[in-house]
C-alpha cells in the first residue's frame, strides 16, 4: 500500500469514527425520530452524505453504533457477572450491569432502536440478531451457578434469560413513569430479599 493510499485509508477510519460518536450522541439525546443524516452529520462535523458512502444508510450506521457499545460492554460485563458464584451474587452482578449500561446511556441507545423496530420489520430482524448473543450471556451465567441443582429444572435458563432481557428493556420504558428510580431500585430489593429463599434449591443433587 502506498504512502497516499495509507492515508486515505486514516482518513476514512477516522471518519467512520467521528460518524459512530456523532451517531451515538444523536440517538441518546435525541432519539430514533431525531437521527438523520443531516443531524449526525452535523454532530461528527462531517458532510451528511458521508454516512451513506461509509454505512450505506442512517440505520445501518446505527446499527454500528449499536455494535461497538455492545462489543465493549460485552467485554466488560462478562468479567462482572464471572465473578458470580450464588444467585444472591448473581443478582448483583445483574443490578451492576444495569446501572452501568443506564449511566453509560446505552440501556437508550439500545431501548430507541428497539421501539423503532416495533414498525420496520428489516430493523426488528438486526435487532433480534443482536439480542441473542445477550440471551446467552444470561443463560450461560444462570446455568454456570445453578447446574446439577432442583433450581435449574425448576427455572430454565432460556427462561430466565428471556425473563431478564424482559426486564432489562422494561426497566427502560418504567423509568418514565418513575423519575426518581424508586419502583426500579423497589424490584431490585425485591431480587435481592428472594434470593437467600433460593439456597435450599441449589443444593446439588447427588449423582445417580
Amino acid at each position: 500500500m502506498t504512502e497516499g493510499n495509507e492515508q486515505a485509508s486514516a482518513r476514512g477510519a477516522q471518519t467512520r469514527r467521528r460518524l459512530l460518536d456523532g451517531a451515538e450522541a444523536v440517538l441518546r439525546r435525541s432519539g430514533y425520530a431525531g437521527a438523520s443524516a443531516r443531524t449526525i452529520g452535523a454532530a461528527a462535523g462531517v458532510n451528511a452524505a458521508l454516512v451513506f458512502y461509509h454505512f450505506g444508510g442512517v440505520d445501518q450506521l446505527l446499527l454500528a453504533t449499536l455494535d461497538r457499545s455492545s462489543a465493549r460492554r460485552m467485554q466488560a460485563h462478562r468479567a462482572t457477572a464471572a465473578r458470580a458464584r450464588t444467585v444472591e451474587e448473581l443478582v448483583e452482578a445483574a443490578v451492576t450491569i444495569y446501572r452501568a449500561d443506564l449511566e453509560d446511556g446505552y440501556l437508550a441507545q439500545f431501548s430507541e432502536l428497539v421501539a423503532a423496530a416495533v414498525t420496520k420489520p428489516a430493523l426488528r430482524t438486526e435487532i433480534n440478531a443482536r439480542a441473542e448473543p445477550w440471551v446467552a450471556f444470561v443463560e450461560e451465567h444462570w446455568q454456570r451457578v445453578v447446574v446439577g441443582t432442583p433450581l435449574a429444572r425448576l427455572l430454565p435458563a432460556r427462561d430466565v434469560a428471556n425473563a431478564a432481557i424482559t426486564y432489562y428493556l422494561g426497566a427502560n420504558l418504567f423509568s418514565v413513569i418513575d423519575p426518581t428510580g424508586a419502583r426500579t431500585e423497589g424490584v431490585f430489593d425485591l431480587a435481592r430479599r428472594l434470593a437467600p429463599r433460593t439456597r435450599l434449591l441449589t443444593l446439588r443433587l447427588p449423582r445417580r
